[in-house]
């Protein structure tokens, strides 16, 4: 029989083995993502929509155990199936205790790997309340972004597209929007998800270090290069460097980022010898580079080398219907963080801040949800929300807009009374779940 098509995350610090069990768990028909490290194996969880976390436990650093500790905590709905060549009583026992829902010892065949994975996602999907949690999910979360606008959709189709090739993409959006998310989705969602991901700020550090920092330097290239040192590309290489206000690099390292795009080669400064690279390049501004072009403080050239792939971060106040869904996001995220648990929110709170323009984005509205969850009790009210963004209340003016704005304005209501349920909306609705869906976009 044909398994379901699932996420699963394999986790291990021995390339072969994770060889091995991508070939068989991909046989099965499963997409699969790898990590070597319990570090890399978090990154990937915070990004990515994972049904069954699979690690070894003896790793360096940190070992398996605590890596099912955190998804535990972290990812409650996550099953985790842990795989060792150490066997004992004593680590099988811990590793349940931790959470794992199976132990696999190594070596396996492939028939006992498929019976261990099917288990595992059975006894996951057993639970209703986890699996009504993961089809929510699924719909409105996509490796961290959240959102039930047509503008959510499209994007998620882009970071489809581009995920599992080397194609530079360049994101353009306003502050706050989550430039630096979308970009860490087309990794971690990619088929060069194990390979490092490195973030660099142009705007954050000096115009003087921004090229040696990038390229690195060679012994004696200036004053006080004692050593020589690799750049943030080495680091990079193999997998993605995010190029976060690209705005701000000086012509100098525009002309030396032209060459990495024109020739895949870098060159240390202080070096005339060049090297090759395989490297993915992702950059983003909030700046409007085409004035800049006009200006003559961004080179044209590199602006179309850059922009192959271009995605639009839009801002919040174009996508309203995102602002239900980010709410009930972030009060799952720090109920939990601040200790707390079933709070709500009141239709009337929620009207206040579906108006708001919302000028600081995604992260003005997780300042403001943060803040509403630490000073509430069990509910949230309009008396709790700052008079800054309290609007009148709505006249009769506010009533002469098209009929599908004001239908689509009650729906999102009704999906937060109702926690963003849409199966429960749609029957309060009285419309079935595909035109719930239509009727939102």
């Amino acid at each position: 029989m044909k398994l379901k098509k699932e996420n699963i995350l394999i986790v291990d610090d021995n390339y072969d083995m994770l060889e091995l069990l991508q070939r068989n768990l991909k046989s099965f028909n499963f997409h699969t993502y790898k990590a070597s490290s319990v570090n890399e194996a978090i990154e990937v969880l915070k990004s990515t929509s994972i049904d069954l976390l699979i690690t070894d436990l003896q790793m360096p650093e940190i070992n398996g155990i605590e890596l099912i500790k955190y998804a535990s905590e972290h990812f409650p709905s996550i099953p985790k199936l842990v795989i060792t060549g150490f066997p004992s009583v004593d680590t099988a026992i811990n590793a349940v205790k931790s959470g794992a829902l199976d132990y696999l010892i190594k070596p396996f065949t492939s028939e006992e790997l498929k019976k261990a994975v099917q288990n595992c996602l059975k006894n996951a999907v057993q639970n209703p309340n986890q699996s009504i949690e993961k089809k929510v999910l699924k719909e409105t979360f996509y490796a961290g972004i959240v959102g039930d606008s047509e503008e959510h959709f499209k994007l998620i189709d882009v970071i489809e597209r581009v995920k599992d090739n080397r194609v530079t993409v360049l994101i353009e959006g306003e502050s706050g929007t989550g430039k630096e998310l979308i970009a860490r989705a087309i990794h971690y969602n990619g088929r060069f998800a194990s390979q490092p991901f490195i973030t660099v700020n142009c705007g954050g550090i000096p115009e003087t270090l921004l090229e040696s920092e990038l390229f690195g330097y060679v012994k004696g290239a200036f004053t006080g290069a004692n050593e020589t040192k690799k750049g943030l590309f080495h680091v990079a290489a193999g997998g993605t460097i995010f190029l976060d206000e690209i705005g701000n690099a000086s012509l100098t390292v525009q002309s030396r980022l032209l060459r990495v795009l024109q020739e895949k080669e870098i060159t240390m400064v202080g070096s005339q010898t060049p090297e090759k690279i395989e490297i993915r390049i992702i950059s983003a501004t909030n700046s409007n580079l085409q004035n800049m072009i006009k200006s003559g403080t961004f080179r044209e050239d590199l602006y179309y080398r850059l922009n192959v792939v271009s995605i639009e971060s839009t801002p919040l106040r174009n996508r309203k219907s995102d602002v239900v869904p980010l709410i009930n996001t972030f009060i799952k995220k720090y109920e939990k963080e601040y200790g707390k648990s079933n709070i709500t929110i009141t239709p009337k709170a929620i009207d206040i801040l579906t108006r708001h323009d919302w000028p600081g984005n995604v992260r003005e509205l997780e300042n403001i949800m943060q803040r509403l969850i630490v000073m509430c009790d069990h509910e949230i009210d309009v008396d709790l929300i700052p008079k800054q963004l309290k609007y009148k209340q709505p006249s009769d003016s506010d009533y002469l807009k098209p009929l599908r704005e004001i239908e689509k304005a009650y729906i999102l209501k009704v999906l937060s009374a109702v926690n963003n349920n849409k199966t429960k909306a749609a029957e309060i609705l009285q419309i079935d779940r595909k035109t719930l869906r239509q009727k939102l976009l």
